[in-house]
């Protein structure tokens, strides 16, 4: 009697499990039918947080953790995967993250993305030619001008002084000289990996789009967005290639536009890159079920999110998909023409968010439980 392929391609819980867990515990969940599968396991994320360890872990590389400061220049312990062949893997989420701070204490104004420059020099530093960048996450609305103050690059005001870090320094920004910048980014392949394509300015740039998020006010939009036209402007004199409107340079408060300047980085579509590193298209053409999922999801999810990246994959192959998520709302049925084929939300009943993280594990099983029951019963397997 030939075996059940069956395929799990879970995003983190944000917050509260890991890729891996919530794989795991679907899995915990599919065996208590008494059967055997066959089953493959792939960590996956978007290009937020969790990209190190889903990359890193589905290709059996090493973590290594570094001191490096965060986005209040204090120090933090951040994460960088190492993989053979001199690649690294790197997200904004690890120095940088928004999950690492208090959400009553946002400060974008001094907030910088220098930790992220630490970190990519710590790559180069431990040999890496080849850096992956998720950009997702993230505290900073800086431009990416702290990483490029960590990677030599000067910003100047009208004195020819130092400006000030996070965004009140590009109220005075006025010269931008790359005379000291790191010369080994010229032999290093940086790509960035985002679910995002908002240009750096205007109506759907990083700080309409994203600064709200970051601590923002309403009020303060339309200024902040004009210094970072004028920093858009400085860059694409200087490296005489276009980048203000280049999509996904607003992605990360701007460090999409940076690290394509300064470091002549490519923009990939994170989750579809991802699926790509991690070679889980052959095993999903071979199997018979794919399970997918991640902490919220809903309408948006449809625009690069990875149950969405994974979805497309198996129908390309015919093969039905179910999405067990943290929570979903109205706006999720969206997702049944995007190659989802049944949404499943743990949270089955009322109860509060902290009893659904704490009761994750068992239901995270039941659903995945009901799920496979229902296939094999309609299926032509274990009969």
């Amino acid at each position: 009697m030939k075996k059940c392929n069956i395929v799990i391609a879970s995003d983190s819980y944000k917050g509260s499990l890991s890729s891996l867990e919530v794989a795991n515990y679907i899995e915990s969940g599919i065996l208590k039918t008494g059967y055997e599968f066959d089953i493959k396991k792939f960590p996956i994320a978007d290009g937020g947080e969790g990209t190190v360890s889903s990359i890193t872990n589905a290709l059996r590389g090493e973590i290594k953790k570094f001191k490096v400061y965060d986005v209040f220049m204090r120090y933090t312990e951040a994460e960088l995967g190492l993989l053979d062949d001199n690649v690294a893997i790197l997200e904004t989420a690890s120095p940088l993250g928004l999950n690492k701070l208090d959400k009553n204490n946002l400060n974008p104004m001094v907030a910088s993305s220098f930790g992220l420059g630490q970190m990519i020099l710590n790559a180069i530093n431990s040999g890496s030619k080849e850096i992956y960048i998720g950009l997702g996450g993230s505290a900073v609305n800086d431009g990416g001008v702290g990483l490029a103050k960590s990677l030599g690059a000067e910003f100047l005001d009208k004195d020819g002084n130092e400006i000030k870090d996070g965004i009140i320094g590009l109220k005075d920004l006025k010269e931008i000289k790359i005379d000291n910048l790191d010369n080994r980014l010229k032999k290093i392949k940086i790509c960035l990996l985002s679910d995002v394509t908002n240009p750096l300015c205007g109506s759907e740039g990083a700080t309409y789009i994203y600064g709200p998020q970051k601590g923002i006010k309403k009020e303060e939009l339309k200024e902040i967005d004009s210094w970072m036209h004028n920093y858009g402007n400085l860059l694409e004199k200087l490296f005489d290639k276009e980048i203000i409107d280049y999509p996904g340079s607003g992605a990360a408060g701007g460090i999409g536009a940076s690290l394509m300047a300064f470091a002549n980085a490519q923009m990939y579509r994170g989750i579809d890159k991802i699926l790509e590193m991690i070679k889980i298209e052959e095993s999903i053409k071979n199997s018979d079920i794919v399970f997918t999922g991640e902490g919220k999801i809903d309408g948006q999810s449809k625009f690069g999110k990875a149950p969405i990246g994974v979805a497309k994959l198996a129908k390309k192959y015919k093969v039905p998909v179910v999405a067990i998520v943290g929570s979903s709302d109205r706006s999720s049925v969206e997702l049944l023409d995007s190659g989802i084929d049944l949404i499943l939300d743990i949270i089955n009943e009322p109860m509060t968010l902290d009893y659904a993280i704490e009761h994750s594990e068992e239901l995270i099983e039941m659903q995945a439980y009901m799920a496979i029951k229902h296939y094999i019963s309609s299926s032509k397997y274990y009969k």
